[in-house]
């Protein structure tokens, strides 16, 4: 088994696994050793036949604050799971490049991992922080749960798995994105991003016994369940339509380098504290 710093990993003996986001000093913003830890930690619950669901989990008051902005360790220091390259290339060559691997390329591994997974979420969720819970088949929120993509402040679309339409319905994507806005948990699950919404202090109970109620089906009717709902939803064409907005990023990116020397618009991050002020 791998060994793991940024995430915890539980097995338990009903077939359940419990994967814990262990950043809770960052409200678990995502730096690359969280990620490709969660990649592996993935890819060991696939190969393990014990494990049935798996849960994900995170520790402290907030389930990710998103991408953690400060980290700066080069790509050299881990394994790539994608056959995109270059990551060392100048201009939006090499940004492309490491956010197709690290965003779009390992939430799409995720969301069709072949087993199922239960998101269970409290506290803010913030722009990547969406991707995360997004790649799950079900998510079980507490009532303080609140999700936001604010980062067209930044002058890009949203964030990069480009789930929005998908996941909260077209025009309050668009009312989100536009806005920077926060969604509830109560309205996550009027339009049918959330599938529960229980007390706080009974969130990790109630995903428990959700998880617990899943392993009990066989594996094989479980896998088959996944990909018929997963391939229902491709036959719409989600892949493409994440494709799509992954260029569309870079484009967003591409646009601010040339305007403002950087690949974001820095004074997003003022637009993004002053609303959170307010």
């Amino acid at each position: 088994m791998a060994e793991f710093s940024s995430i915890e990993y539980e097995k338990r003996d009903n077939g359940v696994l419990r994967i814990t986001l262990n950043r809770p000093d960052t409200r678990n913003a995502q730096d690359k050793k969280m990620l490709y830890e969660l990649n592996s930690a993935f890819d060991e619950a696939g190969r393990d036949n014990d494990v049935k669901v798996v849960v994900l989990a995170a520790n402290g008051p907030h389930f990710s604050s998103g991408h953690d902005m400060r980290d700066r360790t080069p790509m050299t220091e881990f394994e790539q799971v994608s056959n995109w390259g270059g990551f060392d290339k100048p201009g939006q060559e090499g940004h492309q490049a490491f956010e197709e691997e690290m965003y779009l390329g390992l939430c799409w591994r995720w969301r069709n991992f072949p087993k199922p997974t239960v998101a269970q979420v409290q506290g803010k969720v913030i722009a990547a922080g969406l991707m995360l819970v997004w790649v799950c088949d079900i998510i079980i929120a507490s009532d303080d749960a609140t999700f936001s993509d604010p980062v067209v402040a930044f002058g890009v679309n949203g964030v990069e798995y480009f789930g929005h339409p998908w996941e909260f319905g077209v025009r309050k994507a668009k009312e989100l994105l536009f806005t920077g806005g926060v969604m509830s948990a109560v309205e996550a699950r009027a339009c049918g991003m959330v599938n529960h919404v229980v007390a706080a202090d009974e969130l990790a109970d109630f995903t428990q016994q959700m998880a617990d109620r899943i392993a009990q089906r066989p594996s094989m009717g479980l896998r088959l369940a996944k990909q018929s709902v997963n391939q229902a939803q491709d036959a719409q064409g989600i892949w493409s339509a994440l494709q799509s907005a992954m260029s569309l990023q870079q484009l967003g990116h591409a646009n601010a380098r040339i305007v403002h020397g950087i690949p974001v618009d820095p004074e997003g991050a003022k637009v993004i504290r002053e609303d959170a002020k307010s």
